[in-house]
């Protein structure tokens, strides 16, 4: 049985201040960041498809990562597999939710709203048992402008923040609220791509005549034009052109032969306010075979990284008890990311065995293969050989005899 947080009576929260709006209160009055005067919803912004890709992106690689609880003991991480928080993030965070459709929907909540990610943690007995995420609004909080202390409220009843995982964007605005300049130029562009295929942007060229002709002629000559060389049938019909008419077609430019450009640079601007490198989001127009896997290990440093320890935080602040908190963390394992190809890989691996670095059983639990006899020693393979068995030896002697 669900035990909700409205059964015992709430303080009464504390009233918003038009001195220091948050974004809901934005948003009701109609308050826009945007400077360039497009009006830019949440979810035009998502229309457009390089802020869907980086919002998509990020929060899905996060997602993917698998979640360790680990045990603190010195200087040394231990892995904790049975731990019942494991089974809230990696399995069912609800009845309704899996723990990938959790941690994806809290990334990319903090990359679309100035609020951030927020879900509440269920505890019964002090242990939690569910994780919630609510719909915008509904879970809320108040911020004190001296200390900066979040009180949480759901549906406007106050929950203990210990109760409450929280990731917050950075510089107290999401990346899409940061980029709303950029992506309402990308959409003013995107309208404009649109009008280009019509006659509303340009039209394809001019009908010239020697000397005027009356109204009436010219409107005669504009429905014989249109309908023998605009309608959807009339592609590849002979042109007929009378009393001297020319036709001159017009230069397709469009914005001075920079169209293109304009669009490829606003996808580098949004890529940055979402800290993306632009090949991640489609834009290969600077990317080599050189520098793509540098790429690659820039969106996990400079991307994912500092998402993955706020979500780490988040995690150990509201799921592990206050005992927990002293001796366990949460961690996502990146080797996923930085994961190379097989020979690659098996090359590293058979040079730390031989290095004496890890042993064999460690390089075999890299590539998902189980541990085998005589594995955990530290040795050499490369310049250490078994010695002759025993029993073979006997055997063959025997035989020979």
């Amino acid at each position: 049985m669900r035990l909700w947080p409205f059964t015992r009576k709430a303080e009464t929260p504390e009233q918003k201040s038009l001195a220091s709006p948050d974004a809901a209160m934005e948003a009701l009055f109609g308050v826009s960041p945007s400077s360039h005067g497009i009006p830019v919803s949440q979810l035009q912004a998502l229309k457009v498809p390089v802020v869907a890709n980086a919002i998509q992106l990020i929060s899905e690689a996060v997602a993917s990562l698998d979640v360790h609880v680990k045990r603190i003991d010195g200087d040394a991480e231990i892995d904790v597999p049975d731990h019942p928080v494991l089974d809230l993030l990696r399995n069912e965070a609800n009845e309704w939710t899996t723990g990938f459709e959790l941690i994806r929907q809290l990334v990319a909540d903090a990359l679309i709203s100035d609020a951030g990610g927020l879900a509440w943690v269920n505890r019964i007995n002090g242990e939690a048992r569910e994780i919630i995420r609510y719909r915008q609004n509904v879970l809320a909080f108040d911020v004190d402008m001296e200390t900066g202390e979040r009180k949480y409220l759901i549906a406007n009843r106050a929950v203990p923040a210990r109760d409450v995982i929280h990731l917050l964007p950075p510089l107290g605005r999401s990346p899409m609220t940061l980029a709303l300049d950029a992506i309402g130029i990308a959409i003013a562009l995107d309208r404009h791509a649109g009008r280009l295929f019509t006659r509303g942007a340009k039209p394809s060229g001019a009908l010239k005549f020697p000397k005027g002709i009356g109204e009436e002629a010219v409107k005669k000559i504009r429905a014989a034009w249109r309908s023998t060389h605009e309608a959807e049938d009339s592609g590849g019909q002979t042109v007929i052109l009378y009393d001297g008419t020319e036709f001159e077609p017009f230069t397709f430019t469009s914005t001075d032969a920079q169209f293109l450009e304009n669009r490829r640079f606003q996808i580098e601007e949004i890529a940055r306010a979402f800290n993306i490198p632009a090949p991640m989001v489609g834009d290969l127009s600077r990317a080599t075979w050189s520098n793509s896997e540098q790429k690659g290990r820039e969106f996990l440093s400079y991307t994912l990284e500092p998402w993955l320890r706020g979500l780490e935080g988040a995690f150990r602040r509201a799921l592990l008890n206050d005992a927990e908190r002293q001796t366990h963390i949460v961690r996502f394992d990146r080797d996923d990311l930085t994961r190379a190809d097989l020979s690659t890989r098996a090359t590293v691996i058979n040079s730390l065995i031989a290095s004496q670095t890890i042993n064999p059983n460690e390089g075999r639990a890299w590539i998902g293969l189980p541990p085998r006899d005589g594995g955990d020693e530290f040795r050499n393979p490369n310049i250490e050989t078994g010695g002759a068995n025993p029993e073979t030896e006997t055997g063959n002697t025997d035989a020979t005899e």
